[in-house]
């Protein structure tokens, strides 16, 4: 009886089993940090007996340094991931080697690529399906940038398509469709060389909106197709979920961070200012109300007690354009992706700037589609300070440090990666910087 057989027809033992911890699972503890540019925060957690998940730390601070996702001042991001870091390891009573960092950065791309490699007729084993992978990144590297992804979707030995696991069947030619996410190589290269100042290794880089992903949409979500949108700070990130599987990601270079400039310019406010107006009357509906509230508004460098008075109306009619313009963004890259109707009909809305006032109904009117908001769930002990949609990022990097959403998961893919691009990066800086 060959493996694949021991898998399916093994009985399970007589008699009641103690909670075990699902194969492939991690235990942990391990670290995850997500780096965005309004904020950063930090879970450390560990697997219990019966696979959930438990948080033991977290720790979050305002971005500084970044931008768009990506590291534009080394001393100030450093010092805001090393605080973000120290306040998760403290309440973990825990020291972390390696985190999980999520990709925002280098304008992540998504492809597919149909991959075949030659058996001759003998039982596909790992090592065919490590050399499909190595044969995929090769392909898809190069023009300066760096795969950080590659994602076996499906199988087809010889002429039977529709394989999730090929191990074990005899074929002539196994192909793959693979998924691969790339990024500009030198800003990686800048984040690697800020993790290494705060004295961590990456141990792996995860596609921001996939993790959000993992941590918001529901099993059904993922078969039936939906479209998660990670509306953050400085990007709005989309995956498209079908068939269990992540088939699409994009990035768009606008975020929630480009509404509060909105607000300081036309307003004439400062950015500060700018942010309080956006949380606490941010909206894109209006209401017969707007025009008869007036908000309090200091001018630019005027003295602190010159302020001036707004209606209502204008912060609404500065956040309307903006978030209908994401939104209108994220439907053409929908549709140039091909995969519309594979996206199903739901969408996921989560990260910081979906929490504006109409954002739902806005999204369902321009994408029609029906349309939820996403919060992290599944994890035991996580704060309720970090239960909302904006911290849906880092709840699924730790789901994804764990074990979880991998494709073929007890197969090491990363074997064949050329001597491990991040850990050579890191230790080189480690010496030098």
């Amino acid at each position: 009886m060959n493996d694949m057989s021991r898998r399916v027809l093994t009985p399970p033992p007589d008699g009641p089993e103690e909670p075990s911890r699902p194969r492939n699972l991690r235990a942990g503890p391990f670290g995850v940090v997500d780096i965005g540019t309004t904020k950063i925060a930090c879970l450390i957690g560990r697997t219990e007996s019966d696979g959930t998940l438990r948080v033991l730390g977290f720790g979050w601070h305002k971005g500084r340094g970044i931008r768009g996702g990506a590291i534009t001042d080394l001393e100030e991001a450093e010092r805001a991931i090393r605080a973000c870091v120290g306040q998760a390891e403290d309440m973990a009573d825990t020291r972390l080697r390696s985190v999980v960092v999520n990709l925002s950065c280098g304008l992540p791309e998504s492809r597919l690529f149909n991959v075949q490699w030659p058996v001759g007729g003998r039982a596909v084993d790992e090592s065919d399906i490590r050399h499909l992978v190595s044969e995929g990144r090769a392909r898809a590297a190069g023009n300066g940038r760096d795969c950080i992804h590659v994602l076996p979707l499906m199988f087809s030995a010889d002429d039977m398509p529709g394989i999730a696991d090929p191990r074990g069947l005899h074929c002539t030619t196994l192909t793959a469709r693979l998924h691969v996410i790339d990024a500009a190589a030198t800003a990686l290269r800048s984040l690697a060389a800020c993790i290494a100042r705060c004295d961590l290794d990456v141990a792996e880089l995860v596609s921001a909106p996939m993790a959000a992903g993992l941590s918001t949409l529901v099993d059904d979500e993922r078969e039936l197709g939906a479209t998660v949108i990670d509306m953050g700070g400085g990007t709005t990130g989309v995956a498209v979920f079908a068939e269990g599987q992540l088939l699409h990601t994009a990035q768009l270079p606008v975020g929630g961070a480009h509404v509060t400039n909105d607000i300081a310019r036309i307003l004439s406010t400062p950015v500060a200012h700018a942010e309080r107006l956006k949380t606490l009357y941010g909206s894109v509906q209006s209401s017969p109300d707007d025009e008869r509230e007036m908000l309090p508004v200091p001018m630019v460098g005027e003295e602190e007690h010159q302020i001036a008075k707004v209606p209502r109306s204008m912060v609404v009619n500065v956040i309307r354009p903006r978030l209908e313009e994401t939104f209108e963004m994220v439907r053409e890259r929908l549709k140039s992706s091909g995969l519309s109707r594979a996206a199903g009909s739901r969408v996921v809305l989560t990260g910081g700037a979906c929490q504006l006032g109409g954002a739902r109904e806005m999204a369902a009117r321009i994408l029609s589609r029906q349309v939820r908001l996403g919060r992290p769930g599944r994890l035991r002990g996580l704060p309720d300070s970090a239960s909302g949609p904006p911290f849906a990022t880092a709840a699924g990097l730790l789901a994804w440090a764990a074990g979880e959403g991998r494709t073929v998961s007890d197969i090491n893919l990363e074997d064949e990666r050329p001597s491990g691009f991040f850990r050579r990066v890191v230790s080189f800086l480690k010496e030098r910087v």
